[in-house]
């Protein structure tokens, strides 16, 4: 169960993010900030509270927390962003986190890590390596995990911008899979809803406790994930993704 939520509101700067999809367009920046506050009502009524941090507009992809920080159980590790535009986002995250975790851990150069590269499965977390994220900050990340009694492995990638660009795990052993994951031998033992080839940005979901977040207009996948038995709630992040963002992007949840 998740108890808190971090978020960070989008600036105007947005505008300016990192993009891989420019066809999309820019962002709305004022559609944003109302999509994020259907965002952090949607935390809520899953019952966690919500630390909502000021908008940095030095730093416009500043927005997508998750990436600055790894939150387990036991302890928090402050990532090193691979993307140079997000360098020094993990210094503002660092006194917050220190409200919530006595243990921080710190990925260190020349290790490059990035929340969203990384899949929280239990104890257990799986590390893609990305254009964001190296093999040492993999290592690293692996290496702290085992300090506290739990565990890291590395997935290989091809094509995918971040790990949970095409995963993301619902709970009692369903993963949510999409392209270059869906036959990877590494996640065989899971039973898997797998997302049409056409939808894979809904692959982008969280689970918060007892709820499914869902990206707003992907409707098979909805169906899927509500056939296997889960309530879903549909959150509009269009602005998001012109940037490259999604629903885990969003928050730190712990």
């Amino acid at each position: 169960m998740f108890k808190n939520a971090i978020v960070r509101r989008p600036g105007h700067s947005l505008v300016n993010g990192i993009t891989s999809s420019p066809e999309l367009g820019k962002p709305d920046d004022r559609l944003a900030i109302k999509q994020h506050d259907a965002y952090i009502r949607a935390l809520k009524f899953c019952g966690v509270e919500v630390t909502v941090l000021q908008a940095d507009e030095r730093f416009p992809d500043s927005c997508f927390v998750e990436d600055v920080a790894v939150c387990t159980k036991k302890i928090a590790a402050i990532t090193n962003p691979g993307a140079s535009s997000r360098k020094g986002e993990e210094k503002e995250i660092i006194e917050v986190i220190k409200k919530y975790y006595n243990n921080l851990e710190y990925i260190k150069k020349p290790g490059t890590l990035e929340g969203g590269d990384v899949m929280m499965v239990k104890d257990h977390f799986y590390i893609g390596l990305s254009k964001r994220t190296n093999r040492e900050g993999a290592k690293q990340l692996i290496k702290t995990l085992g300090k506290y009694g739990m565990s890291g492995s590395i997935v290989e990638m091809l094509k995918m911008l971040h790990l949970k660009n095409g995963l993301a795990y619902l709970g009692d052993n369903v993963l949510l899979v999409a392209g270059e994951f869906i036959n990877k031998v590494e996640f065989k033992k899971f039973n898997k809803i797998l997302v049409d080839e056409d939808e894979t940005y809904s692959a982008n979901c969280i689970r918060v406790n007892d709820y499914v977040l869902v990206p707003a207009g992907y409707p098979k996948t909805k169906e899927k994930i509500e056939k296997a038995g889960f309530k879903t709630i549909v959150v509009d992040t269009s602005e998001y993704r012109k940037v490259n963002g999604g629903l885990s992007c969003l928050s730190l949840r712990f």
